[in-house]
């Protein structure tokens, strides 16, 4: 892995030095090359000492790419408000304006690119839970292994400044890329010992469910997403890599996901693509409307007819459906949306499922239908603003970067972003699950508290909890 002065990524790197020293300002340096297959996990789990609290990890349903990061050259962090989006998009654009990239080029998912999220409501903020995270957080990793179609490339980059020397930052990442390459190991899948299930006032959560419809019957609310949070204890600090090993065995079929601030880390097996930008095609999901896995195959079918006949379920659904193709509509030329729906069955949970695909002009970015399609009707509600107004007034849950976008963006302007959900935040030695559900007019608070306990079980499973029947 270590880099020798007589190549092109040294005089790269002189030559991003030279340029911070004549611009006075950061220069972002990249150099990509193929390496051996590494095991993703091994190499996050590598950075479990030097890098605890800069770490992310990312795998797509298809297992075509997988990222792991280590290490933070830049973070991004803007203001809370409605330009968020943008601005986060602004200061990885001007990132890469001056950018130096040697190497192996023009692969997805490699070289200079930004990994992080947002919270579901940057009006509401003011939550010690997620005091590590902000409204939004962005950085770019110092070292990235990506599995790209079965090729691994490990990604090195340095932002330079005028005041730095290219000897120097070259015995830097010698120093590190060695320290890492004696750190693999491989990882074991171990369940951690749990001490007990905390739930802040169930039947405070129901009334809230029966306020919800009670509204919806005498205002122009057709829906709202309404969440809770279940607190898992643990005897011991509990280790995140365990938890994505189990999350890829018994997940298979979800994006898994991780993103380290300092001691705390949000984790996850969403089934939910937000958006995914391969060159002009744009990719959604429409996931809305579910029910629990059946214990046998006959069982299963029929829950899984009942899904698709359910009134209550097509109807969440088709807001959904509606709103993702009125937002791409936007910005696609083509749009391809399927009439009825399909089920996506997962270890826990069966969903209805539309996949939405469409091709857009080449200066749309992956940020551009970000701010468009967040939050769906699946996350927020019908009418949007006056669903998230008033999840943000009743619901006690403080989301953060629950039920909300995270995911990647290269320098070629590929990127991918899922929706938060089937998560967790682990804060040392105990984790914050998150489940929530879509309540109509017609809903009960009793069948939506089943709702959310059935969604909990990924991450139970996963951490090792006590499962809800």
């Amino acid at each position: 892995m270590a880099i020798s002065h007589e190549t092109e990524w040294f005089y790269g790197l002189q030559q991003a030095v030279q340029k911070a020293k004549q611009q006075k300002q950061k220069v972002l340096f990249s150099v990509v090359r193929e390496i051996d297959d590494l095991d993703p996990l091994s190499f996050y789990h590598a950075g479990r000492e030097r890098y605890a609290g800069e770490r992310f990890y990312w795998q797509d349903p298809e297992k075509e790419l997988t990222i792991a990061g280590l290490g933070i050259v830049e973070k991004i962090q803007v203001k809370a408000d409605a330009k968020r989006v943008r601005n986060i998009e602004a200061n990885w654009t001007e990132l890469q304006k001056n950018a130096v990239k040697v190497g192996v080029s023009g692969v997805v998912g490699t070289g200079p690119l930004v990994f992080g999220g947002y919270s579901f409501d940057y009006n509401k903020t003011d939550s010690l839970l997620w005091d590590q995270f902000g409204d939004s957080l962005f950085y770019i990793p110092a070292f990235m292994l990506s599995i790209v179609k079965g090729q691994a490339y490990l990604t090195t980059n340095i932002v330079c400044t005028s005041e730095d020397e290219a000897n120097l930052f070259i015995d830097l990442i010698n120093e590190r890329e060695n320290d890492i390459r004696n750190r693999l190991t491989n990882v074991a899948v171990s369940v951690n010992e749990y001490v007990e299930q905390i739930e802040d006032n169930p039947e405070g959560w129901k009334k809230i469910v029966a306020e919800a419809v009670l509204h919806m019957k005498h205002s122009e609310l057709d829906k709202v997403v309404l969440a809770r949070e279940l607190r898992i204890v643990f005897k011991e600090r509990i280790e995140t890599v365990a938890v994505l090993r189990r999350l890829q065995k018994e997940q298979a079929g979800s994006f898994i996901f991780c993103l380290e601030s300092a001691g705390d880390c949000f984790i996850g097996a969403t089934p939910e693509r937000l958006v995914k930008k391969h060159g002009n095609e744009l990719f959604s999901a429409c996931l809305a409307g579910s029910i629990a896995r059946g214990k046998d195959a006959k069982k299963d079918r029929k829950l899984e007819h009942e899904l698709l006949h359910d009134q209550k379920n097509l109807l969440e659904h088709q807001y959904v459906v509606s709103m993702i193709k009125d937002a791409l509509s936007l910005v696609c030329k083509k749009l391809d949306v399927p009439k009825d729906p399909t089920v996506m069955k997962n270890r826990h949970i069966q969903h209805l499922y539309t996949p939405v695909s469409g091709e857009c002009d080449a200066n749309v970015s992956i940020f551009d239908v970000i701010g468009k399609l967040h939050p769906t009707p699946a996350m927020g509600g019908l009418p949007t603003e006056q669903a998230v107004a008033w999840i943000r007034e009743n619901e006690e849950l403080e989301r953060g970067f629950y039920a909300s976008p995270i995911g990647w963006s290269d320098s070629y302007g590929n990127g991918e972003f899922a929706v938060g959900i089937r998560s967790a935040l682990i804060q040392g030695n105990e984790a914050s699950l998150f489940a929530g559900c879509g309540v109509l007019e017609d809903s009960t608070p009793e069948s939506e508290y089943e709702e959310t306990g059935i969604k909990f079980n990924p991450m139970l499973s996963a951490l090792g909890g006590n499962l809800h029947e």
